[in-house]
């Protein structure tokens, strides 16, 4: 399997993200740390100089699996559930303008926290119709580009639908969308999932890309999560994309982030 780790484009609240602040300078590091991608944490693709950061990838012989789009909800509030119409339709749009960086890229678009946070006063099916309409409007807009969509299930410590990977499969369900299907995070597995490996069976072919970070959320090896048996049980499913590292950094982003790529690599030695 591929390893790639989390880099922020731009300065970010979200603590799980391993690398933030020189660009260039982190994509040489994640390069000689042994890395063979880097996924992009993207508020804006409008603030970014997308052709700069794919060439830097590109020399650095790393590629871009995948593209976060969480900040949008963290810095600036957008989600696809805000009672306000307009900011719904501002995520949407948002959305949207990944779609030809992502293109490029040969990458995943992630919605995970961009679904929101809805009030008390919004019924859970309201927000349920309109994360519905929001999916199918940038699925149906992300498959002309032959783009990829992959809704994260999120532990409900951090929002208030859609947890678990069996409630994600029928979201996604719903949907209809080919070009739908899930990013598995094993820190929200540990919290949300009775069995990890069981779960991650049950998602099979819907899987479109994988994070991974300790039950902890710390690097791999630093928790109690049993990664052998869980790469196991991913790759019984013939999944043949990354593995991300979404973790937080600790004290030192690079001894972090070489831990645990030298944790994996150890166990694929196995």
């Amino acid at each position: 399997m591929k390893i790639s780790i989390c880099l922020s484009t731009n300065p970010a609240k979200f603590s799980a993200v391993s690398f933030k602040g020189n660009l260039e300078k982190n994509i040489k590091t994640i390069r000689d740390l042994g890395f063979d991608g880097v996924e992009l944490a993207i508020r804006d693709p409008a603030c970014i100089d997308q052709s700069k950061i794919l060439d830097l990838a590109v020399q650095c012989g790393l590629s871009i699996p995948a593209i976060g789009t969480g900040q949008a909800w963290g810095e600036e509030g957008l989600s696809y559930t805000d009672p306000d119409e307009k900011v719904r339709e501002q995520a949407i749009e948002r959305t949207l303008s990944h779609i030809p960086f992502a293109e490029r890229c040969g990458a995943v678009i992630i919605i995970g926290l961009l679904r929101g946070i809805y009030p008390e006063t919004i019924r859970h099916e309201t927000a349920i119709k309109w994360m519905k309409e929001a999916f199918s409007i940038c699925c149906a807009a992300a498959r002309k580009s032959a783009v990829e969509i992959a809704f994260e299930p999120i532990n409900r410590f951090e929002v208030n639908s859609l947890h678990s990977v069996r409630e994600g499969l029928a979201f996604i369900e719903s949907v209809g969308a080919d070009n739908l299907g899930m990013l598995l995070d094993t820190f929200h597995m540990n919290i949300e999932e009775p069995n990890i490996e069981e779960s991650i069976r049950l998602a099979g072919d819907r899987i479109f890309h994988f994070h991974y970070a300790d039950s902890n959320r710390l690097y791999p090896g630093a928790g109690h999560l049993d990664f052998h048996s869980i790469l196991e049980s991913l790759y019984s499913t013939g999944y043949t994309g990354f593995i991300s590292g979404e973790h937080m950094p600790d004290s030192d982003a690079e001894l972090s982030a070489k831990k645990g790529i030298n944790y994996l690599r150890g166990l694929f030695a196995e």
